[in-house]
């Protein structure tokens, strides 16, 4: 059942369409899948052969089927996403060597769609608010293996006085009111208010002025939802613009998407025509909304203090043999993005690649670094329907007569760490992780 008030305010907008609209209801969601190619750009999965139209590497999952359940999913190799939520960074225009900046980051798929299109060259910046969330955004930057994203636990404000002018790229997926999730989330729909949408308006005006102030003169800052509310998408892009007359809505080619509606809202900005709109009756996703704005090429980048960094100890170099700089925060040590900006007096939960803990002189590999390596001295490869696999995940010991840190791999693509010895392989694999045994 979906709201009253929602119902009658999309009939009496949507008109002679509204009957469409309201019957894509009943159909299907649609699931999508996409391809991680920071680590298996030319992976091949048999039931990925529908491609999604408005990005690269991201196809439509047929019903039925749990590849979040496959060791492929805990390796990295791919993101479940929404394919409509897959269009932003699409828009966004990412090019490796960028400083990007995502400022509503969790979970992290637009994050990690980003991160394949800076090719691990640039600073990529994620930040999310809510402390539990932003853990899970990091959870899935390190699974993903992300190299060279800081990740921030940080108020939009506050990151708006340390970043002014700073980033080439920015992207606002503002926290909306959730209507172009009501066929996927039974939640959406009973926590649906008039009220709420007339709070996240405000909260999401607040947010894409905080993000203003952090980009860099030319830059692009794409603004996207997924509601269906005039008030929180052309009524807050037409706000913005009235009071920033150094932006502007980028007319872009249409990747097929609807055209954005100012006759929905009063006082449309110049331009708002030119935003996008997805609606579910007319292509395979969710609801979504997507502005793309520019900024004059008045001013001047605003360049950071750096971090310092040091050399990358010895007792790395036998795990990565990469030139870098490290990050340390106690003994845990992180191979630091280039341009790392100083981080005093910001909450950081991930500065680069955690490469492990040093005690007594040795390392202590972390999972992230096990991600992230395509190949190790010690390996133990093992198929991804084997049993073993799944013991793995579990928690279980690997019979091996291999000595040391062993990089256990599933299809070539490494899983995580396993310790030999007496031939066993104590499991590392790390206890948040680990499925159980049901």
């Amino acid at each position: 059942m979906l709201p009253i008030e929602f119902t009658k305010r999309m009939t009496r907008l949507l008109g002679a369409e509204a009957q469409s609209f309201f019957d894509s209801y009943d159909l299907p969601r649609n699931a999508g899948i996409r391809i991680n190619t920071l680590k298996a750009k030319d992976l091949s999965i048999p039931y990925c052969t529908q491609p999604v139209p408005w990005t690269d590497n991201g196809y439509y999952l047929p019903a039925g089927l749990r590849p979040g359940l496959h060791p492929y999913h805990d390796a990295g190799l791919y993101y479940l996403q929404e394919p409509s939520a897959m269009a932003p960074v699409g828009l966004l225009d990412v090019r490796p060597g960028q400083k990007v900046l995502d400022l509503c980051a969790a979970p992290g798929g637009k994050t990690t769609q980003i991160a394949e299109k800076l090719q691990g060259k640039g600073l990529l910046v994620c930040n999310e608010i809510h402390p539990k969330r932003a853990r899970i955004l990091s959870s899935n930057i390190e699974r993903l293996a992300v190299r060279n994203a800081l990740v921030l636990n940080e108020h939009p404000a506050k990151l708006a006085q340390r970043f002014p002018c700073y980033f080439d790229r920015i992207l606002v997926d503002a926290p909306c009111s959730g209507e172009g999730m009501f066929r996927k989330e039974d939640a959406a729909v009973t926590d649906w208010s008039e009220e709420t949408v007339a709070m996240c308006a405000a909260r999401q005006l607040e947010i894409l002025r905080s993000a203003a102030l952090m980009l860099a003169p030319g830059g692009r800052l794409v603004y996207s939802t997924c509601t269906f509310a005039p008030e929180e998408n052309e009524g807050v892009i037409s706000a913005f613009l009235h009071s920033h007359r150094n932006f502007s809505v980028e007319q872009l080619p249409n990747p097929g998407f609807s055209p954005a509606r100012p006759d929905w809202i009063q006082d449309p900005a110049d331009g708002v025509e030119h935003c996008f709109r997805l609606f579910p009756h007319k292509l395979r996703g969710e609801g979504h909304f997507a502005a793309v704005l520019r900024r004059e090429e008045e001013g001047h980048f605003c360049p950071q203090p750096q971090q310092k960094l040091l050399p990358l100890a010895s007792q790395i170099r036998e795990f990565l043999p990469l030139d870098g700089q490290m990050l340390s925060f106690g003994d845990t040590c992180f191979l630091a993005p280039a341009e790392l900006p100083e981080l005093t007096g910001l909450k950081v939960l991930r500065a680069g690649l955690e490469l492990g803990e040093l005690r007594k002189g040795r390392l202590i590999p972390a999972h992230a670094l096990a991600l992230s390596l395509d190949s190790y001295e010690r390996q133990l490869d093992l198929p991804g329907d084997s049993t073993q696999v799944l013991a793995y995940l579990q928690g279980q010991t690997i019979a091996t007569e291999q000595k040391g840190w062993i990089l256990l791999t599933v299809d070539g693509y490494s899983l995580g760490w396993l310790r030999g010895a007496d031939g066993i392989g104590k499991n590392h694999y790390p206890k948040g992780l680990r499925r159980t045994n049901a």
